[in-house]
């Protein structure tokens, strides 16, 4: 899509010529980094921007923990409000949800402890592990040990996140998602941003939300104007400056990061990036699908950026992928396939073939899923499809998938399903190891866990 057709409310500037983006791009594409959608803002435009199809501007992604930024921006809200204290005490809000015989070092959490994230808490926890739990997440976060006092020992977590969530809840009677709409996402003209719900009704806080790129980067445009937007002051200043810049001794504010020559930064895992140069007067915002942990993509943002933007670039013409040729088959006819026991409780797989196009329809515990693909060609839709493992514990009821196939050779079926609203692609290979007799693979991109699933075999009845 040509990003001139999609209006996101925010003004672009001018063409100018290449320059730098060009060598980021081609360094970016040289080592491998997978990026779906980028924008670049200076000085109160849209300087830069591009999506790699099949993304585009106007496709939400999840964010992962780049949503810490946007609770940090409520938490401000409610304090400016007078809804609670950063000096408060955690237990004070939830006496029912206790332990019997607190320690020391939980009585003394504050609200402060949360957002520097210095809870005292020894290990992480991740967002991943928590979307599995059905009972009360608050009762969940009050089983951490507090090894640390409180306020002496920095230890990244989605916990501390869930529980600034979990208070902002009790003391507005609003979902962290419901308090902001009003108050800062309808005056960003933020207008589609969707939030998971936990038990309880709460905002996971530390991830979850799902937005347009133009949504981070606004986020990232407002506390680099102080919390101010078109005349606004949508964030109280003072709270910006303190989110923003070093607390507690580390490179860490008020759930946003710092980053080198004046920089901050919101980050979501697999390469979700808003990164704001003060000293440029300029916002870099990322969708992409890198390895946890893999720190290309972030070095590549560094070394290129703020030096990199020049006015008026649109990126609109990438492709992520290559072509995947159709190619044929005499095994392509629509037959199903009862499957063997398998950890994924697959019970059948049906492959059905229709021209210009080929269905696959899995049953498992969950129900009966299916995506259709194009041969060669991608297909647009929404799926039940399971995947959970593959996809940082995520199931979403449904998801929005482009999808496509094609034969390698005339016993292997590759399919490519990409779910556009997330990092996350999925290649899935059928073996036929006879008519009869299937064998199917499947892996993703990238994930928090493992990247491939046992293979699921299955025999077609006589």
């Amino acid at each position: 899509m040509n990003a001139a057709s999609y209006d996101d409310g925010l003004t672009r500037a001018e063409p100018a010529s290449r320059g730098g983006i060009a060598d980021f791009l081609g360094d970016a594409r040289r080592l491998g980094v997978e990026l779906h959608g980028f924008m670049a803002w200076q000085g109160s435009a849209v300087v830069a921007e591009g999506w790699w199809h099949p993304y585009g501007p106007q496709r939400p992604h999840m964010m992962h923990s780049a949503t810490k930024s946007f609770l940090s921006a409520a938490v401000g809200l409610a304090v400016h409000e007078r809804r609670f204290a950063l000096e408060d005490r955690v237990v004070s809000f939830f006496p029912a949800h206790l332990p019997h015989g607190i320690g020391e070092n939980l009585a003394l959490m504050t609200v402060e402890d949360l957002l520097t994230q210095t809870s005292g808490h020894a290990q992480g926890a991740s967002g991943s592990v928590w979307r599995g739990i059905r009972s009360s997440w608050i009762a969940e976060f009050f089983k951490i040990p507090v090894v640390h006092a409180p306020g002496s020992f920095f230890r990244y977590t989605s916990a501390t996140s869930f529980l600034l969530s979990a208070i902002l809840t009790r003391t507005t009677g609003m979902t962290a998602h419901d308090y902001l709409r009003p108050r800062l996402l309808e005056p960003l003209g933020i207008h589609d941003l969707a939030w998971d719900v936990g038990p309880e009704n709460i905002n996971p806080g530390g991830n979850g939300i799902s937005c347009k790129l133009a949504g981070l980067l606004k986020l990232a445009v407002l506390h680099l104007q102080g919390g101010a937007w078109n005349g606004a002051q949508l964030l109280p200043r003072d709270w910006v400056r303190r989110a923003t810049t070093p607390q507690r001794g580390n490179a860490h504010g008020y759930h946003w990061w710092m980053g080198p020559r004046g920089s901050f930064y919101a980050y979501g895992v697999f390469g979700q990036f808003a990164i704001a140069f003060p000293e440029q007067d300029a916002v870099v915002a990322v969708n992409a699908a890198t390895p946890p942990g893999e720190e290309t993509l972030r070095s590549l943002l560094w070394s290129h950026f703020p030096a990199a933007l020049q006015a008026g670039e649109e990126l609109s013409t990438l492709t992520l992928l290559p072509d995947l040729p159709a190619g044929s088959s005499p095994l392509a006819q629509s037959r199903r396939f009862e499957a063997e026991p398998n950890e994924d409780g697959i019970r059948s797989l049906h492959l059905r073939f229709e021209p210009g196009r080929c269905v696959l329809e899995v049953s498992d515990a969950r129900g009966d899923h299916a995506i259709t693909m194009g041969l060669g060609e991608w297909i647009e839709g929404d799926t039940t499809m399971s995947g959970a493992p593959l996809h940082h514990g995520y199931e979403p009821a449904s998801m929005r998938v482009l999808a496509r196939a094609g034969w390698r050779d005339e016993r292997t079926l590759e399919m490519q399903w990409q779910f556009v609203e997330t990092a996350f692609r999925d290649t899935v290979v059928l073996h036929f190891e006879s008519p009869q007799e299937v064998r199917m693979e499947r892996s993703v991109n990238v994930n928090s866990g493992s990247l491939r699933r046992p293979t699921v075999r299955g025999i077609a009845p006589r």
